[in-house]
């Protein structure tokens, strides 16, 4: 079983910054990968990023340049360092990972909200 939980969420003007947290506990083995994903009110789910065990990570074109995902191995934590944040950028932010042979699991997710 994994356990993920995430931090960092809240309120915060257009043009500011906020950094996410996901801690994961549990059978983490090594060679997983972890993303964040978010969803607005109204629209499906979407991913944001994702990174592997190596750092090797993807973004969504919407975030390209001023998002940036991160991950500490020795900490089982990842992180999401978002800058110069919009009002569409408005969402419940979810952690997930997904562990050797496939497994997914997901946080209980984040409020993120942008004012204009």
């Amino acid at each position: 079983q994994v356990q993920l939980v995430e931090s960092g969420g809240g309120l915060v003007q257009a043009g500011g910054s906020l950094r996410l947290s996901c801690a994961a506990s549990g059978n983490i083995f090594s060679g997983n990968r972890m993303a964040w994903y978010r969803q607005a009110p109204g629209k499906q789910r979407e991913l944001v990023a994702q990174i592997t065990t190596v750092s090797s990570t993807n973004y969504a074109d919407s975030v390209k340049g001023r998002f940036t995902i991160s991950r500490d191995n020795a900490k089982n934590t990842m992180y999401l360092q978002m800058n110069s944040l919009k009002p569409e950028d408005t969402a419940i932010y979810y952690c997930n990972i997904i562990i050797r042979g496939g497994t997914s699991y997901w946080g209980q997710g984040t409020q993120v909200t942008v004012s204009s």
